[in-house]
């Protein structure tokens, strides 16, 4: 999102249920608005691809989802529909490890970048911590879908570090020892190292980087905390032409109550 343009105050409305997140046009980011039901943006991204396809746009769609979205039926269907007609989608699997409680050793009897074979396409799995690997693998799989190669399934294999949300206790399901060995595998940090060593940066621009991320945090937060809540009525809005008796009582209640 940030990358193409979207401010990030406005794509974090969305967390803060105020708003949609900023994309009133995905064309005109070329980013989609989030799907909060798991898988439920997989079987979008295929009918995007489908269009580009078939308005030969010579361009493709790239879809991002957990491992635990490879246990619904949208990848499934998404990934059938895309084999079957050689739509132009790179599936991106982000597997890091854990679908809230649930280890990815009960989702999937094999590994999940092979699941492509079943759909007659190709399936990556990559380092997901190495951040030029990851490039790279996006990379090919984008140019082969742009030039009429069909879709891919990259498989990016990485780790959860955190919660996967504020209501969830991970220390009841994993161990700190495991956390703790995928720490060090953190890739950030493995990035700068590597930017260090090669000489490509130095402490300076390391230095300069963090002072602007910083900035950047800090209008961030200021920008979303101001932002104010929805009216409330705008609950009872865009569903019925007409609403019901019930909905109105409701509406007039919630009215009172502001």
């Amino acid at each position: 999102a940030v990358v193409r343009g979207i401010d990030p105050v406005e794509y974090l409305a969305f967390y803060r249920a105020t708003w949609h997140g900023g994309m009133w046009d995905p064309m005109a980011h070329r980013f989609a608005p989030v799907c909060v039901p798991v898988a439920s943006q997989i079987p979008h991204a295929v009918g995007l691809a489908t269009g580009a396809m078939l308005d030969d746009a010579g361009t493709c769609a790239l879809v991002y989802f957990g491992d635990g979205a490879t246990s619904q039926g949208d990848f499934h269907e998404g990934c059938n529909w895309a084999g079957v007609f050689n739509v132009p989608v790179v599936f991106f699997c982000q597997n890091n490890q854990w679908a809230i409680s649930m280890p990815v050793q009960g989702q999937t009897a094999v590994p999940i970048h092979r699941k492509a074979q079943a759909y007659g396409f190709p399936g990556v799995q990559v380092d997901g911590n190495d951040v030029l690997a990851v490039h790279a693998a996006v990379r090919e799989a984008a140019d082969r879908a742009r030039s009429g190669g069909g879709p891919t399934l990259i498989e990016a294999v990485t780790y959860r570090i955190g919660a996967h949300s504020t209501a969830d206790d991970a220390s009841r399901y994993r161990s700190a020892g495991e956390v703790e060995r995928w720490r060090e595998l953190d890739p950030v940090a493995r990035f700068r190292r590597r930017l260090h060593e090669s000489g490509v940066a130095n402490e300076e621009l390391f230095a300069s980087v963090d002072a602007e991320a910083k900035e950047l945090v800090a209008r961030v937060r200021a920008g979303v905390l101001a932002t104010g809540p929805r009216p409330a009525g705008e609950l009872f809005e865009w569903v019925y032409v007409q609403p019901p008796g019930t909905l109105e009582r409701q509406r007039d209640e919630a009215a009172g109550d502001a």
